[in-house]
C-alpha cells in the first residue's frame, strides 16, 4: 500500500497537486484489535467522534471486516478490503459501505464446485476454519455440491485456540470416511495447525483442495510439508507483476532497520545476525549486523514478488480510493453531492460522498479493468494453482488453468489437465467416490440412511436398459424391443415360431412325410392285393378310406409348421379337425361292421341288413359332415387368426395362431374325442369275437394309444409356450396317426408280404372255425 500511495503521488494523471497520506494499524487477526483500529482511525488521536479520514483499506480477515464494517457503515465510511472474501459481506443491507478488490467466496465456491464436478469427485471431506471466512465458505460449498449430486463425507472445524484433541479428531475422520479429496477452507495459520497433525500422524495419499487464503502460502510450501501437500490444487487470486515493487522493498528495509522494532527483528531473523540490544535482539551471541546485508539475495516470503496476488489487491484498493477522490474532486458525475457548496473542496470531503464515487469507479490497472458491482464485489478471476515438487524438494506454484466471470453472470473454467501433478507425483486424476460409478446396464440403488453418493449398483430388470453410467433408473424398452445381455441397448425381440428351417421343424417334416409315404405304400399294397382274402375279408372299401384319411392326417401336421398367417391358421385347424373326424368315422364304421357281422351269425338276427355298405357310407358321411359344418361356422363366426404373444415370454414375440372361438375349438377336439371313445367301446366289445386276424383287438389297441396320447397332450399343451406348443400338437398328431397305422394295418401287411400262404380263403376259414370252437 505504501508503494501504491507513493506511486500515485508521483503521477500527474491522478490527483494533480494533491498528495495522499496514510496511517497503518495492525488488527493482529483479532476482532478486538480490528475494532480498536477502526475507532482510532475514526477519531484520530483525540477522543472526540470526529471523522478524520475519508476511507479505510482493510481488513484482511473476513471476521475483522465484519466487525469493522458494522461500525463504519453507521458513518458511511468506505471500507475497501483486499482479502475479506466472506459472501456475507456482499449484503448491502448490513454492510452498505463495504467494498473489496478480491472476489466473494461465492465465486470461489462456484469455481471449486465446478472443479470437483469436472474431475468427478463426489465424495469429499470439508474442513473449515473457525471464523466467518471458513464457516460461510464451507456452508456454501456443501450446499452447492449437494445440489449437483455430490456428497460431503464429513465437515470438521479447526479451532482458533490450538487443541490437539479436536485436530486429531479431524484427522481421524479423514481416515474413517476413507476420502481421497479434502477441501480446507481456512486461513493460512489454521491450515498450519492442521498440517502439523497430519505430518505427525503421517497421513498420506490425500488430494488437498485449497481455498485462496492458503493456496499460495509460503509457510506451508516447505520441504517438510512437500510429501503431504504435493499435488494440492486450488484457486488463487489473479497474479500480477507490479513494476518497481521489488526495488522499493530492497530500499525500504535498510532505511528503517534502526527505526522500527519489527523491521529490526525481521532483519535479525532473515540474516541470522544481531543488532544493538536496545532493539530487543533475542540472541546476543549472533554476529553483528552490518545493516548493509543484501536483501535481494536472501530467500524469504517478504521479499518474494513472484506471487503478487494479495499484494496486487492492496495495490488495486489504493488506486480505487485515489480514483474515487479524483472523480469526486472533479465532480465527474455532475451530481450535486454537497450542501451549500458550488464545488467540492479537498478539506471538506465527506466519506459518504466518496462512497458514491467509489461504487461507480472504473479504471485500468496493469491491463485489468477494475470496477465494483452492485454488491461492491469485483468480477471473479482466479488462477488454478497446482503445487508441484521441484528437484530440490521445494514447492512451485504452477498455473494450470483459470476461472473467470463476466457481467452477465456467465463463468468459464479452463483446465490444462495434462500439466497437473497430483498427490504423490501422479499424472492420473485421483478418484473420490463413496461408491464406484454404476456401469451401463444397471441403476443406482440407494442405501437406507446413507448419503445419495453411497449406493448399490442394481442390474436392470429384463426388458429395461440404462445406456449411461450412474443412471438413477432404468428405461423400459418399447413393446417390440427387448434388452440385450448387457442391458445397455434395446434390440428387436426374437421372433419365435416353428419354422421349416428349425431342427424340430425338419424332424417333424421328415416324420410327417415318412408316415404319409408308409401309409401310401400300404395303400398301394392293399390296392395290388385287393382280391386276396385278407383285403377282402377286412372290408377293402373302409380300409382304403382309412388309409387315405391317415395320409391326410400325416400331411395336416405340415400346416402347423411355418410362420402363422390368416390362411394358415384357418387351414391348420380345419384340416386337422376334418381329417381326424373322417378317419375315426371310418374306424367307427369298421368297428360296427365287425360287431354286426358277429351278431348276424346268430339265428334270427337280421342286424347285418341295417349295416350294409350304404349305411357304412352314411355313417362316414354324417360323422364327417358334422365336423365340416362346425368348422365352416367357426371360420365365419370367429376364425383362428395370427397373434403376436408378448405376455408369456416377454423377451420374445411368439407368433401363434389364436383359436378365435374357444367354444368351437373345444367342440372340434371334443367331437374327435367322442368318435374315438365310441370306436374304442365298440372295439372293446368285439375284441373277443372270432374275426379275421382279430381286427377288433387291433382297433382297441390303436384307440388306447390315441386316447393316451391326447390325454397326455392336454397338460403338455397348457404348460408349454411358443414353438414348443406347436411341437406338442404335431407330436400328438403324428403319434396317434402312427398308432392307428401300425395297430390296424401292420398285421395285415405282415400276412400279405411275409406270410402269403395264410392269405387264402381256406386258411381264413380254418382259423375262423378254430376261434369259434374255442
Amino acid at each position: 500500500m505504501r508503494f501504491a500511495v507513493e506511486e500515485i503521488n508521483q503521477k500527474h494523471q491522478i490527483l494533480p497537486n494533491i498528495s495522499l497520506g496514510y496511517r497503518i494499524y495492525d488488527s493482529c487477526s483479532t476482532h478486538f484489535q480490528a475494532l480498536r483500529a477502526a475507532v482510532t482511525l475514526l477519531t484520530g488521536d483525540s477522543a472526540k467522534w470526529t471523522i478524520s479520514i475519508p476511507a479505510i483499506i482493510g481488513a484482511a480477515g473476513s471476521s475483522e471486516s465484519v466487525v469493522a464494517g458494522t461500525l463504519l457503515s453507521i458513518f458511511k465510511i468506505p471500507l475497501v478490503s483486499y482479502f475479506s472474501t466472506c459472501s456475507c459481506l456482499s449484503n448491502k443491507q448490513e454492510y452498505p459501505s463495504f467494498l473489496r478488490t478480491i472476489p466473494s467466496d461465492l465465486f470461489q465456491v462456484n469455481a471449486l464446485v465446478e472443479l470437483a464436478i469436472y474431475f468427478k469427485w463426489t465424495w469429499i471431506g470439508t474442513i473449515a476454519g473457525d471464523d466467518d471466512y471458513g464457516r460461510y465458505g464451507i456452508q456454501l460449498f456443501n450446499k452447492k455440491l449437494a445440489t449437483l449430486g455430490g456428497c460431503i463425507a464429513f465437515t470438521g472445524t479447526i479451532p482458533k485456540i490450538p487443541s490437539e484433541n479436536m485436530v486429531a479428531q479431524i484427522v481421524d475422520m479423514i481416515r474413517n470416511f476413507k476420502v481421497k479429496v479434502v477441501l480446507v477452507f481456512a486461513i493460512e495459520q489454521d491450515v498450519v495447525t492442521l498440517m502439523k497433525e497430519i505430518t505427525q500422524q503421517n497421513v498420506t495419499g490425500i488430494q488437498w483442495l485449497a481455498s485462496e487464503a492458503w493456496v499460495t502460502a509460503a509457510l506451508l510450501s516447505t520441504r517438510e510439508q512437500a510429501g503431504f501437500l504435493e499435488g494440492t490444487v486450488g484457486f488463487g487470486i489473479k497474479r500480477a507483476n507490479i513494476l518497481g515493487l521489488g526495488e522499493f522493498l530492497v530500499q525500504l528495509y535498510p532505511s528503517h532497520v534502526n527505526e522500527n522494532p519489527f523491521v529490526s527483528e525481521f532483519w535479525e531473523e532473515i540474516f541470522n545476525c544481531s543488532l544493538d540490544k536496545k532493539f530487543n535482539s533475542r540472541e546476543a551471541e549472533k554476529k553483528s549486523c552490518s545493516e548493509h546485508e543484501d536483501l535481494v539475495s536472501s530467500s524469504n516470503i517478504y521479499s518474494d514478488i513472484s506471487q503478487l496476488r494479495i499484494s496486487y489487491n492492496v495495490y488495486k484498493a489504493a488506486y480505487a480510493v485515489a480514483h474515487a477522490i479524483h472523480d469526486l474532486l472533479a465532480n465527474k458525475d455532475g451530481v450535486s453531492l454537497f450542501v451549500n457548496l458550488s464545488c467540492p473542496r479537498i478539506l471538506t470531503i465527506q466519506p459518504w460522498q466518496l462512497l458514491h464515487y467509489l461504487r461507480n469507479i472504473k479504471f485500468d490497472s496493469l491491463g485489468e479493468e477494475v470496477h465494483f458491482d452492485e454488491n461492491g464485489d469485483p468480477l471473479p478471476s482466479y488462477d488454478l494453482i497446482n503445487w508441484q515438487e521441484t528437484s530440490d524438494g521445494s514447492i512451485d506454484f504452477i498455473n494450470v488453468g483459470y476461472f473467470i466471470g463476466t457481467d452477465s453472470s456467465l463463468t468459464k473454467l479452463d483446465i490444462r489437465e495434462d500439466t497437473i501433478l497430483w498427490n504423490g507425483g501422479k499424472s492420473k486424476v485421483p478418484k473420490s467416490a463413496c461408491t464406484e460409478s454404476c456401469p451401463a446396464g444397471s441403476r443406482k440403488g440407494l442405501r437406507r440412511g446413507e448419503p445419495v453418493c453411497c449406493f448399490d449398483c442394481v442390474p436392470c430388470a429384463d426388458g429395461e436398459i440404462s445406456n449411461q453410467t450412474d443412471s438413477v433408473e432404468c428405461i423400459t424398452c418399447p413393446q417390440d424391443f427387448w434388452s440385450n445381455l448387457l442391458k445397455n441397448h434395446c434390440i428387436l425381440k426374437e421372433i419365435d415360431y416353428l419354422s421349416f428351417e428349425d431342427i424340430m421343424g425338419v424332424l417333424f417334416i421328415a416324420a410327417s412325410l415318412l408316415g404319409a409315404c408308409v401309409t401310401s405304400a400300404v395303400l398301394i399294397i392293399f390296392a395290388y392285393y385287393r382280391n386276396t382274402p385278407v383285403v377282402k375279408g377286412n372290408n377293402s372299401e373302409l380300409s382304403f378310406l382309412i388309409l387315405v384319411s391317415l395320409v391326410l392326417c400325416f400331411l395336416c401336421s405340415l400346416t402347423f409348421i411355418g410362420e402363422p398367417t390368416q390362411w394358415s391358421c384357418m387351414l391348420r385347424h380345419t384340416i386337422f379337425g376334418i381329417t381326424f373326424a373322417l378317419c375315426y368315422s371310418c374306424i367307427l364304421a369298421k368297428t360296427s361292421v365287425v360287431l354286426m357281422a358277429f351278431k348276424a351269425t346268430l339265428p334270427g338276427n337280421k342286424a347285418i341288413k341295417w349295416f350294409k355298405p350304404a349305411q357304412q357310407r352314411a355313417v362316414i358321411f354324417f360323422g364327417t359332415a358334422i365336423q365340416i359344418t362346425v368348422c365352416i361356422a367357426w371360420m365365419f363366426i370367429a376364425p383362428p387368426f395370427p397373434n403376436q404373444n408378448t405376455q408369456v415370454q416377454t423377451s420374445k414375440i411368439i407368433l401363434e395362431c389364436a383359436v378365435g372361438s374357444l367354444t368351437f375349438f373345444s367342440f372340434v377336439l371334443g367331437y374327435i374325442g367322442f368318435l374315438s371313445c365310441f370306436s374304442f367301446v365298440l372295439a372293446f366289445l368285439a375284441r373277443e369275437l372270432p374275426s379275421n386276424y382279430n381286427e377288433a383287438k387291433h382297433i382297441t389297441f390303436s384307440m388306447v394309444i390315441f386316447l393316451t396320447v391326447w390325454i397326455v397332450f392336454i397338460p403338455a399343451y397348457v404348460s408349454t409356450h411358443g414353438k414348443n406348443t406347436i411341437a406338442v400338437q404335431i407330436f400328438a398328431i403324428l403319434t396317434s396317426t402312427f398308432g392307428l397305422l401300425i395297430c390296424i394295418f401292420a398285421p395285415k401287411v405282415y400276412v400279405i408280404i411275409l406270410k402269403p400262404e395264410k392269405n387264402i380263403k381256406k386258411s381264413l376259414l380254418i382259423k375262423a372255425v378254430s376261434e369259434w370252437r374255442q
